[in-house]
């Protein structure tokens, strides 16, 4: 667990600093809007305070929450992995931010790339498997990297196409997608990995999936959600 030494030298209590990286990353907002936010509430922060504060704690954040998650996933062996890509622009260049989510819609891995070929897939492959261990079944589009480069792993019979099969997949770019149109778009592809894997782990934690519980569940599980987020790196 990160050392609560983290917070030594700032003088914003870490509560407002939790709460400052979670409305920047779980929700569509600007840095202005997030100004805006803490000084309605009586928090005289700039933008780029965010911004720092955003840097400097949002992959801390991300890193613990993602060990756990990955503790609790390795333990079970029958997943199903679904895997996409979608062009995002980076200076006015196009790369391809490759996404892989489970089952239940939790987002595995975000990983950007310049090209889109087998080696940018087989690379994508290896990262996923060296984190998250076997596969049972892996859902694809019909692009031709994605077979030759579970046939070159040796797990070609676990590839699974189809028309709609990979709705899930596809699905999962949408938050992300909200995101970039707020941010309005990147400027280099270390910040666009970076903020790729930060806002999958957010979004993995405070995704409770609504449509599929009863109001009462729901409360429970953001209730328990956000005071686990208020609990990070607090030792």
């Amino acid at each position: 667990m990160t050392n609560p030494a983290s917070f030594k030298y700032f003088k914003t209590s870490p509560e407002i600093i939790r709460l400052a990286v979670m409305l920047y990353i779980r929700f569509p907002l600007s840095l202005r809007n997030v100004e805006d936010l803490l000084h309605e509430r009586g928090i005289d922060v700039s933008h780029e305070t965010v911004r720092y504060w955003w840097n400097r704690f949002g992959p801390v954040f991300a890193a613990e929450i993602r060990r756990k998650r990955v503790q609790k996933l390795r333990a079970f062996s029958k997943w199903k992995w679904h895997m996409d890509e979608v062009f995002v622009k980076v200076n006015g260049k196009r790369h391809y931010l490759w996404r892989a989510v489970d089952h239940e819609g939790e987002v595995l891995e975000a990983f950007v790339t310049k090209r889109r070929n087998k080696a940018a897939a087989l690379k994508f492959l290896r990262k996923l498997m060296k984190r998250h261990g076997k596969v049972e079944t892996v859902v694809t589009d019909r692009f031709a990297s994605y077979r030759a480069a579970l046939r070159e792993l040796g797990v070609l019979e676990k590839q699974q196409t189809g028309r709609w099969l990979n709705n899930r997949a596809e699905n999962s770019h949408l938050p992300f997608r909200r995101r970039e149109r707020a941010m309005q778009r990147f400027r280099r592809m270390r910040s666009l990995q970076k903020f790729a894997s930060v806002h999958s782990s957010v979004y993995n934690h405070f995704n409770q999936e609504r449509s599929l519980t009863n109001r009462d569940i729901f409360k429970l599980t953001r209730a328990a959600a956000l005071s686990e987020w208020r609990q990070l790196c607090s030792g």
